[in-house]
């Protein structure tokens, strides 16, 4: 009796064990899914959402999100550019946004067909900063571009920004090695729980 009263909890320790490495492993596996696909369609504009930026140029996780956002308007799925991004330190010259309007411009993209802000500093800020940039110019729909482990989370809070949006990952990513693809994938399971927490709670302080 005494062997199967201590069992009965240790049973229900290790099933609680395996329900959550299975949650996880199931979150896991929906941002993998999510960034895996291409749903780019005709669209009102396609958001680039910042990363680093060292003076005037980008770093190389932010030229691969620069070239895709390129290559969908190059191929006539939206006819605006939105870049997002503010400065990234004291003393930066740039912002991160204004580094990607003069890649774009010196890859031949029409000045008047890109728009930017110079103020956010999170994935939050990028899209709600985007929002307000549609709102004034009329744009409705959009093309979210980021690497593929981040778009899960792009998508979820575009959407919850209230744009009408898909994703489109770039095709290249310079997260390839095995150590750094997965603290980004464990980082995302976290802001994936975050997220939710956040809107539960009614908290906007979204990174």
């Amino acid at each position: 009796m005494r062997r199967r009263r201590r069992a009965g909890p240790l049973r229900w320790l290790l099933r609680l064990v395996l329900l959550a490495v299975l949650w996880l492993g199931a979150v896991a596996a929906h941002i993998l899914y999510v960034g895996g696909r291409d749903d780019a369609g005709p669209a009102d504009a396609i958001i680039v959402l910042g990363a680093a930026a060292y003076d005037a140029r980008p770093s190389p996780v932010f030229e691969e999100r620069i070239r895709h956002g390129l290559d969908l308007y190059d191929r006539g799925l939206a006819p605006r550019l939105i870049f997002t991004g503010g400065y990234g330190g004291i003393g930066a010259r740039f912002s991160e946004s204004q580094v990607a309007r003069r890649y774009a411009v010196r890859n031949g993209v029409p000045a008047d067909a890109i728009l930017i802000e110079s103020i956010s500093r999170t994935t939050h800020d990028n899209l709600r900063q985007a929002r307000r940039l549609m709102q004034d110019h009329g744009l409705h729909t959009a093309i979210v571009v980021s690497d593929p482990l981040h778009m899960a989370r792009a998508l979820r809070l575009a959407r919850r920004e209230g744009i009408r949006a898909h994703g489109s990952a770039t095709p290249t990513t310079r997260f390839r090695s095995w150590q750094t693809s997965w603290r980004f994938l464990v980082r995302e399971v976290y802001f994936f729980h975050r997220d939710h927490w956040t809107r539960l709670t009614g908290s906007h302080a979204l990174p």
